[in-house]
């Protein structure tokens, strides 16, 4: 009977967020709004059902009641937090709060499979989190003088990067973390938020040369602090974001060009320098080779991706726990083994519809301050979906960094959901703005037709 149970929900789970991930791309098609609302609720329910049959096979095979507990403790956030944003954000985008829901979900059906401590302090942060984040729209609507904060953002993000550096522990070759009363807190994961305000600040004032040296100098000081921590994949994602952020404040290519080639020299300078950078390397090249050392996390990975296939083995029928670290680095694969291939393409679709939301939003928004913010967390999120699949299919060498809101963090957890927080505050000014160029051009369309108006009686 369980066996059976397992095979149907192979399939049933992948059906359902086929169809869910359909929805992400169909809805940004329809110019009607009730048909796009309709698809609103249509993703809520397959969110629901592929919930639901996920924790029915992990009670039928554990045989553990307290994971039905957990089961409807999750659902209460996920009911929770979709009705808060409804009520208190009524214009909020419908699509990015069920993304959102949808990439939790997923991450506390694999994190519960693969170790349930770890999946129910997952849960804990995230309702902790979710709970503080429904006050940054509020904030980012109401408060203009994040604009005005240029050089504190400067100063905050260098000394918590600074002290890491300094006092921070050193786990896998790189000191990435604090351990504040008990708890391990990665700072960058924040540091990188308010960087990026940083940047959209310093080029909403100006664009000059003079700027564009002295921003870069404090970005630099930034990656730099990062590289002697030997958190590379932080650096990364700190030098990508800014890049695109100097290219779209200033559109001029020569600094895009620049930075690049910079960037590739500097790359070079951290494979002659550090060992562990050389290690990554060596076992993205050649993983059999050094199966049994260096190459053995991501050749697990590997393996899991190709067990796993299209429709995967089924919940609890993998073997995951082999992969190294597998809460974190490699989830992706995880998912790819258990819940299938194709479920885990639609992971990257519903990654990649984010992304795209988050740059739409960019694109339309007026304000300069808050357009380079929306395109600076965009690619935070997006240059972080791409170095977490990409080290663990071995595109590129392995970065250590985590699946947002799927992957085991706490700090990633929080980061990823102010991130979502912030571009909802954005968004729903984007709606706002609209709102008011459409009350003025209606008047300006009154005045006009009054005008005419009056011209005729005068001919009369």
């Amino acid at each position: 009977m369980i066996h059976l149970i397992v095979e149907l929900s192979r399939y049933a789970l992948i059906i359902l967020f086929a169809v869910y991930t359909y929805q992400c791309f169909a809805v940004l098609q329809s110019k009607d709004a009730e048909r796009a609302q309709r698809m609103f609720r249509r993703q809520s329910r397959m969110m629901y059902l592929i919930h639901f049959t996920a924790f029915l096979v992990i009670c039928f095979v554990t045989e553990n009641a307290n994971y039905l507990i957990f089961y409807m403790l999750q659902l209460l956030l996920l009911i929770m937090v979709q009705n808060c944003y409804r009520i208190i954000y009524p214009k909020a985008s419908r699509l990015l709060v069920n993304n959102m829901c949808m990439l939790l979900t997923i991450g506390f059906i694999i994190l519960t499979r693969l170790n349930g401590e770890r999946a129910f302090r997952q849960f804990l942060i995230a309702a902790v989190s979710c709970a503080g984040s429904l006050l940054i729209p509020y904030l980012i609507q109401r408060m203009g003088f994040f604009r005005r904060l240029t050089w504190i953002y400067a100063a905050v993000g260098i000394i918590l990067l600074a002290i890491v550096c300094i006092a921070g522990p050193t786990s896998y070759g790189a000191k990435i973390s604090l351990s504040v009363f008990g708890f391990a807190i990665q700072p960058s994961e924040f540091v990188k938020i308010i960087f990026v305000f940083f940047v959209a600040a310093m080029y909403y004032r100006s664009t000059d040369l003079k700027q564009v040296i002295i921003t870069t100098a404090v970005a630099a000081v930034h990656v730099l602090i990062l590289v002697a921590s030997r958190d590379l994949g932080g650096a990364l994602i700190f030098f990508v974001a800014y890049m695109a952020m100097v290219y779209v404040a200033t559109k001029k290519l020569l600094y895009f060009v620049g930075g690049i080639a910079a960037g590739s020299v500097a790359a070079v300078v951290a494979y002659k320098l550090f060992s562990h950078v050389r290690t990554r390397v060596v076992a993205w090249q050649k993983p059999l080779a050094v199966i049994d050392d260096e190459g053995y996390q991501i050749c697990q990975s590997l393996f899991a991706i190709g067990t796993g296939g299209f429709f995967g083995m089924g919940l609890y029928q993998g073997m995951p726990e082999r992969i190294p670290k597998v809460e974190e680095d490699f989830i992706i694969s995880a998912i790819a083994e258990e819940l299938g291939g194709l479920f885990a393409i639609c992971v990257v679709l519903v990654c990649v519809s984010c992304f795209l939301m988050f740059l739409n939003i960019a694109m339309q928004l007026k304000d300069g301050f808050y357009k380079l913010v929306a395109l600076g967390l965009g690619t935070v999120y997006g240059i972080q979906v791409f170095l977490t699949l990409g080290g663990a299919v071995k595109f590129i060498p392995s970065t250590g960094v985590t699946l947002p809101l799927i992957s085991y963090g706490g700090s990633s957890m929080l980061s990823s959901l102010v991130i979502f927080a912030i571009i909802q505050g954005l968004y729903i000014l984007r709606e706002d703005e609209g709102a008011i160029n459409h009350e003025r051009n209606r008047k300006t369309e009154n005045k006009k037709t009054d005008g005419a108006k009056v011209k005729v009686q005068d001919l009369n």
